[in-house]
């Protein structure tokens, strides 16, 4: 197999939480580029529509746009069904879908942190044992977490106050090193992407408030741009990283390396 064959996704079949916007839409966008049928899913299932149709009409790929609530086990499981009645198989898994909530953490309501993670700790947790079901039928898989550089540590709240975000995303970490290690017999590889600071909507406020000092620390001197995840995903889907699983690649311009 030759380098360009190992990234080739064309016959796969991706399901993308959180796949209308955001990091979700640009993950998407790229497993698509490399051919792959891609399920889109979120809460605003009208969101998805329209980047399914999208990626449908530029670039031939076969989709679905579902609505789901991932902490809601019968929408999951309605999401499964419906991709397997469609494509007859799930080979990749981009757990996506999250939730934030600023506040500083001796003032952080317990629904505010609870809401937080339930999506992001338990939404990860009901898709991928759902899909992994699947996977491990087929004894072939690629699960990816979408962590943060937030979970790798604390953050100085001048910037980021949002203890439930970083305590969910940590937990997403420690859940992808363990599920790999509960899969890998099965050949399913698990791993995680973190993410610096990218423009996004659920960004938009932090930026706003806390931009230059994120800059400062960032050996790159820029935000992450609507590209920049793309590849990482791609590696990470493909068979170019069959021997990788239970690792986590950051993405955030060389800011984690400052700290």
């Amino acid at each position: 197999m030759n380098v360009m064959e190992l990234f080739n996704l064309k016959g796969k079949t991706a399901i993308i939480t959180g796949g209308g916007r955001g990091l979700g839409e640009q993950i998407a966008e790229g497993l698509a580029e490399a051919g792959a049928n891609v399920v889109l899913c979120s809460r605003k299932k009208e969101a998805c529509e329209i980047v399914a149709e999208r990626l449908e009409n530029n670039l031939g790929i076969q989709t679905l746009a579902l609505g789901c609530d991932i902490t809601n086990p019968e929408d999951v499981q309605q999401v499964i069904d419906q991709t397997l009645e469609e494509f007859n198989s799930i080979d990749i898994l981009v757990n996506n879908s999250g939730a934030t909530w600023g506040a500083p953490a001796l003032e952080m309501p317990l629904e505010a942190f609870q809401k937080v993670m339930n999506v992001n700790v338990t939404g990860t947790f009901l898709m991928s044992q759902k899909v992994g079901e699947v996977m491990v039928e087929q004894e072939s898989g690629k699960i990816i977490n979408i962590a943060s550089v937030a979970g790798l540590g604390g953050t100085d709240p001048r910037f980021m106050d949002t203890i439930g975000y970083n305590a969910s995303k940590g937990a997403v970490v420690t859940f992808t090193k363990d599920l790999a290690l509960k899969l890998g017999e099965k050949n399913i590889q698990v791993n995680a992407l973190a993410p610096g600071f990218f423009p996004t909507k659920m960004s938009k406020g932090l930026l706003e408030q806390g931009g230059e000092f994120i800059l400062d620390r960032t050996p790159l001197g820029r935000f992450g741009s609507e590209e920049d995840l793309k590849g990482a995903a791609l590696f990470l889907a493909s068979n170019a990283s069959n021997y990788v699983t239970g690792d986590v690649l950051v993405v955030d311009g060389g800011m984690h390396a400052s700290c």
